[in-house]
């Protein structure tokens, strides 16, 4: 277990950014394990940082788990959104 341990951020980030991806695909459209993926980890960053401007306010708390993935889905959906406006 303790050669886990160093990788564990790592691991629960990529788990995050996972559910989060695929809730925003799920909510937008469509998108492969990898997409998911890369779009929840870049959308946690950008959630993090609208809630850091005060941009973003979460209207319950759905624990800590719960808060941080409501944070990287309101992300991730950013990140869709912006993506589809600039590939047009």
């Amino acid at each position: 277990m303790d050669q886990i341990q160093p990788y564990m951020p790592w691991i629960v980030m990529a788990i995050n950014g996972l559910i989060a991806g695929w809730l925003a695909g799920q909510l937008l459209g469509g998108g492969g394990l990898i997409r998911n993926i890369v779009v929840g980890i870049i959308g946690a960053f950008i959630g993090g940082i609208l809630v850091q401007q005060g941009l973003l306010n979460l209207p319950f708390d759905f624990g800590a788990w719960g808060n941080q993935i409501a944070v990287s889905t309101a992300g991730a959906l950013v990140v869709i959104v912006l993506a589809r406006i600039i590939g047009r």
